[in-house]
């Protein structure tokens, strides 16, 4: 069962940095590609900040579509502020979609699972996480899963 907008909410409100510089950034990268190689997934990663392209790996079973897809739902990230998943599942909640109610151009952003915003405790977004290659609901509980072994780690 997929999660609530709610409870998309709170995991946002909970998963966020204290600093999110070039090094954060790539360590996050690595962890999320040591979890993915553990797990056998055959995903694409991107960690951004501000528009900047700090992590990109494509594992094994990945194609192009998959950095096009990371593009796409970066896009509604970084526009609403707001992890791709929680986007497209308000919509649905509302009992539309996305593609129908938000007129934007649906070969530039996709509001499916699968890209998390990089919130900086009292600043808010500064960039995005994100994995493509499992359905949508699974690319966003990757994620979240590896960012909070992340930041638990950093606390420690």
């Amino acid at each position: 069962m997929n999660p609530t907008s709610e409870e998309l909410l709170a995991q946002e409100r909970e998963l966020q940095f204290t600093r999110f510089g070039n090094d954060v950034a790539i360590d996050l990268g690595l962890h999320l590609l040591a979890a993915a190689k553990e797990q056998g997934l055959p995903i694409a990663i991107s960690v951004r900040r501000n528009g900047h392209r700090l992590f990109h790996v494509a594992l094994p079973g990945t194609a192009p579509d998959n950095d096009r897809w990371l593009e796409r739902k970066a896009r509604v990230v970084d526009l609403f502020g707001h992890s791709s998943f929680y986007v497209g599942t308000t919509f649905r909640e509302k009992g539309s979609t996305f593609e129908v109610e938000s007129g934007l151009d649906p070969e530039l952003y996709a509001a499916h699972g699968g890209v998390f915003p990089v919130i900086l405790r009292g600043t808010g977004p500064v960039g995005t996480v994100g994995v493509s290659g499992l359905p949508q609901a699974q690319d966003h509980a990757f994620v979240v899963t590896e960012l909070e072994s992340f930041l638990n780690g950093q606390e420690a």
